[in-house]
Parts: structure tokens; sequence; C-alpha cells
């Protein structure tokens, strides 16, 4: 199928077009993984033990999640800062 075809269907709001798609070479942009090995001291895996078992998920989630939240939220602050008078020097 080409390009304008596929995008005449979407823009049409054809609703199943998943059968129009090679999902074989499909992939995540910006999600290749890569493993790492980080030491904690053991009061800190025990807290993220039970903050884990408090809401369902295991350490390693809790852990992607909580970088990912600090990360974006350092983000933010730095956008904001880089937008202020005087901002990024």
């Amino acid at each position: 199928m080409k390009t304008r075809d596929f995008d005449k269907k979407f823009d049409d709001g054809v609703e199943d077009m998943i059968d129009d798609l090679d999902l074989s070479t499909a992939h995540r942009v910006n999600q290749a993984q890569k493993r790492i090995n980080v030491d904690f001291p053991l009061w800190v895996v025990e807290s993220l033990d039970r903050e884990a078992a408090r809401i369902g998920v295991t350490r390693q989630s809790i852990i992607k999640v909580w970088l990912v939240e600090r990360l974006r939220a350092e983000a933010a602050n730095q956008a904001l800062n880089d937008d202020r008078p005087g901002g990024a020097q």
C-alpha cells in the first residue's frame, strides 16, 4: 500500500488499520534497554521492597517509575529555568 493510500484511510477514520501494518519491523523510539547494576544500602532495598509491596509492583518497576518521574521533573525544572530572564548561562 502506498503511503498516500494509508494516510487517506487514516484521515477517513478507518478504525481497524492493523492489517495494513508490518508489525514485525515495528519498534518503540528511545526504548532500547541497557542493563546496569546499582548497589544500594540494605535499608534502601528494604524500603523499596515495602513500597513496592504496598502498591503491588516489583522492586524493579518502582525504581524505574521513580527514576523516570525524577528525570522528567528535572527536565521540566531545567526548561523553566532556561526560559527565565538570565536563565541558563
